[in-house]
Formats: structure tokens, sequence, C-alpha cells
């Protein structure tokens, strides 16, 4: 591609994602930082045309990008953007302290009031998640509690019974021994590990080893493993134009509400380095066919979870794409603290 059609291409999806219009050679012409004749003008749209990256809506109106342009414009013509410094402490104090769930509720929102989109934190499954540490408390002659921790801050407790044998000393004996072999790997790991030693274990002078195994055991059967879904406000696409049919809406609606869906479309997408974009029939689910996602994953290697904007395809890259990428360094800090 020359430097004239990059450059006429730029304005012409610059103008589009701003006015939501077709934008005609008179427009280009103003929006243009040198003064380019209008045949050389239309000539160039006419050779984008060519190439598939404008199209016409019809016979009287100006150009508008294809998705093929739209590709062309994020991989090629937009170049890296970073957040203005005061926009990204502002960000940083939001998304500061609380709770695993609660980070991700504010950055969800962070996402759809900075882009008017919808925006979306997702949440590995527990299954998948990275444990750090265990405890066993005592709560009773026949209970005891098993706190279990993961990397990205979650807790897991669970009350199991267990006749009042030792006192809290050995517990924590025991519990020290569960973090040493179990710290690192996922609770998936931990559940196949557990069990598979717990079949081969036969020196039953172990007594502490086969009480713990057992008390882990029963701790880590059936937790909820489902995928932790927070989306902000549904609002925020309303008054986007593309959303105004009727059906499309409650098509994207349903495929949101239905989490699955949602989650097996990121998974899909989602590059573990860093900002992914797609778009139109890039995306695997037909309700998500005329919408944009731009998702990143967040945590150390990318294994807490991901966040991400869904809007039409109209979309404010140059402002969107540095916003997830910032906001998934945060998640990535505030989950490694």
């Amino acid at each position: 591609m020359s430097e004239r059609q990059a450059e006429v291409l730029r304005v012409v999806v610059s103008s589009w994602i701003g006015q939501a219009a077709p934008v005609g050679s008179e427009t280009v012409a103003q929006l243009l930082p040198v003064p380019w004749s209008s045949a050389t003008i239309r000539g160039t749209l006419a050779e984008l045309a060519e190439l598939g990256l404008v199209t016409k809506p019809h016979a009287s109106a100006g150009r508008m990008p294809t998705e093929a342009g739209l590709r062309f414009f994020v991989s090629r013509l937009l170049g890296p953007r970073r957040l203005a410094r005061e926009e990204m402490r502002d960000l940083a104090a939001e998304v500061e302290g609380g709770d695993p769930h609660g980070l991700r509720r504010a950055a969800s929102r962070l996402l759809s009031e900075r882009t008017r989109q919808l925006g979306f934190v997702l949440a590995a499954p527990l299954a998948e998640l990275e444990i750090a540490r265990v405890s066993l408390v005592r709560l009773s002659t026949s209970r005891v509690l098993a706190v279990l921790v993961t990397r990205e801050g979650t807790t897991l407790r669970r009350v199991v019974a267990e006749e009042g044998r030792g006192d809290q000393a050995e517990l924590d004996r025991m519990a020290a021994s569960l973090s040493d072999s179990l710290a690192g790997g996922t609770l998936a790991d931990a559940r196949a590990r557990l069990a598979a030693e717990s079949r081969s274990l036969r020196d039953r002078a172990d007594r502490l080893r086969a009480r713990a195994l057992r008390l882990a055991l029963e701790a880590l059967a059936a937790p909820d493993d489902e995928a932790d879904v927070v989306i902000a406000t549904r609002l925020a696409v309303l008054d986007q134009p593309e959303f105004q049919d009727p059906e499309r809406l409650r098509d994207l609606f349903r495929a949101i509400e239905a989490r699955d869906r949602l989650i097996a479309v990121v998974d899909q997408i989602l590059d573990p380095k860093g900002v992914t974009v797609r778009l139109g029939d890039e995306l695997p689910d037909p309700a998500f066919r005329h919408c944009a996602l731009v998702a990143a994953p967040y945590g150390a290697s990318g294994t807490v979870g991901a966040l991400g904007v869904i809007g039409p395809s109209r979309m404010d890259y140059a402002r969107v794409i540095p916003l997830v990428g910032y906001l998934s360094e945060l998640m990535t800090e505030r989950f490694s603290a």
C-alpha cells in the first residue's frame, strides 16, 4: 500500500469511527494533513475500493471501511498507543486493594465507563488457579476448617468432618506438608496428585500424612469450578447506532448472559502475550459477528483470567487498545502482589 492510500484510509476510518456515517471526498480533503486535489482523493478512494478496504453503502453515499479495511487500520496504521500519565494514575487508584471479585468488578466498570462499550472481566475456574498455601484450623472436636489460598488471592474454605485427634500444632504440621507439596500447582493438579498418593500410600506409620491427604481430598471435593464473569452495565451499548436493531441486540445479550459462550469466544481468540483485536467474522460465535472484541490476559503468564471490551466494529481502537492493555498490566500487578 502506498503512503497516499494509507493516509486516505486512515482519514476514512477515523472519521467513520467518530461520526458513524460514510465519509465523502470533501470531508477527506478537509481532514488530510496535506492538500490534495479532489481528483487525487477520488482516485485514491477508488483504489482502496478495488483493494476491498472501503465500500459505499449506496451509490450516492461516501465511503466507509470494510472489515478488511478496519483490520488493516488496526494492525498496520494505528501504531502503539499509551494512555496519558494522569489517566494511568487515576486508573491505578481505582483498581486498588480489595478482594479478587471486587478488583474484577472495578476493572469491568472502568472499561465500560471509559470506552462507552461493554466491559468484561473473566476469572479462570478455580480448578485452573495456582495454589499458594494451605491452612488447617480446628473448629471443634469433630470439625476442621481447611483454607486454601490461590496465588491470585482467592480463598477457598471448606469445613471437613474430623474427629479431634491431636492439637492445633499437629494440624499446622499437616498444613505445612500439604503446602510444600501442592504450592505452585493448580487445584486440578492437586486433586489428581492427592488421589494418586492416597491410593499408593501403604506405610500406615505415616499417620500425619494419611490424615493430611484425607482432609485435603475432602476439602477439594466438588468445589464451584465455574469461571467468574463480571460484566459492567449493558446500557453502555444501547446508544450505539449499530445496536438499534432489537434482534441483533437481543442475540448479543443472550450470548453474554450465557457466560459459557463469552468464555468460549475469549478462550479461542486470546493471545497470552498481549492485547488481541478481533472483529466480525473473526469471532466464532454468530451473536458477536457484528461486533469487535478487544481482550488481554492478566495474571502471571496470563493464568488468572482475561478482560476486555465488546462493542461495534466502529470502535475507537486508538482509545480502547491502550486502555485494555494498561488495565491488564494493573490487574496482573494486583494479583501478583
